[in-house]
């Protein structure tokens, strides 16, 4: 993809504690989803680098609010998944907590990217999130990830499901990060929120 402007894409920090968080100016695009969806690769598909953001085989590694720099006053930020992870449950909770107040308190925040398993279509965790940015009034876009996983017409299939018990608030899209399908889409609908 010649004009991704992601390619420029840069870590920043990683916060543990609301205290550690970046100044609450310009933009930013947080992307959330369960500890398995795949969110640290679809940073490095969309930044066209294959460390950017921690992969793992092991779920859960994300284990702060990661910060990236798409550019001037413009961040990508990567959440610890939900659902699955081998953590105290201390520390589990002190990361739904500093999720919560992240999500709540964040002016700047423009957007949602809702990163999703396409093999497992919306969870119950996923319907709060969506249901979450609803009443925020926060657009949200769902990726179905992983969609070389499946044949065209079940993928094509697990769109059209999800597309259904979604708004209009809401955009749902195919996406691979392992064959970077899907790129171009995610791109324009970054560049929407972000510019």
């Amino acid at each position: 993809m010649q004009d991704n402007r992601y390619r420029k894409t840069v870590y920043l920090y990683s916060a543990h504690r609301l205290a550690q968080l970046p100044a609450d100016t310009g933009k930013e695009v947080v992307f959330a989803g369960r500890s398995n969806a795949g969110k640290s690769s679809v940073i490095n598909t969309l930044a066209e680098q294959k460390g950017l953001a921690r992969t793992s085989r092991q779920p859960g590694r994300t284990r702060q609010i990661n910060f990236f720099s798409a550019g001037a006053d413009t961040r990508l930020v990567d959440l610890p998944g939900y659902g699955y992870a081998r953590a105290p449950r201390s520390l589990r909770q002190h990361w739904g907590q500093l999720i919560n107040a992240y999500l709540e308190r964040r002016r700047c925040l423009v957007g949602l990217v809702l990163i999703v398993d396409i093999r497992r279509c919306l969870t119950e965790l996923d319907q709060q999130m969506l249901s979450w940015c609803e009443n925020k009034d926060l657009p949200a876009h769902v990726l179905l990830n992983k969609a070389d996983k499946l044949s065209r017409s079940a993928a094509r299939q697990a769109l059209l499901s999800v597309g259904k018990s979604c708004t209009d608030q809401n955009s749902v899209q195919l996406f691979s990060a392992a064959k970077k399908h899907g790129l171009e889409e995610l791109c324009r609908v970054l560049n929407i929120w972000l510019e």
